[in-house]
């Protein structure tokens, strides 16, 4: 699946927290498979929003939506599970 280019304030921060070639690992499986076993795609809550998740690595996801076949990251969150 296409994935639009990063914005300027995601890749700043991405670079900031050590991320950067850890995105581009989980870009270049986004590109083959969104369905690829390590990027863990989840459906955020609520669903009708139709907001999606990726794990770039253990403590950070980018959430993104999809429009017209092509996938945009909007936000890059750390992930917090509940116990």
């Amino acid at each position: 699946m296409e994935i639009k280019p990063l914005r300027s304030d995601l890749k700043a921060f991405l670079l900031r927290r050590g991320l950067k070639q850890k995105w581009g690992k989980a870009e270049q499986f986004f590109k083959r498979s969104i369905r690829h076993p390590s990027l863990n795609v989840e459906l955020m809550e609520p669903k009708w929003r139709g907001i999606y998740s990726f794990r770039i690595d253990k403590k950070y996801r980018a959430l993104f939506f999809i429009s017209e076949n092509v996938a945009e990251v909007f936000q890059i969150t750390k992930h917090y599970r509940k116990s």
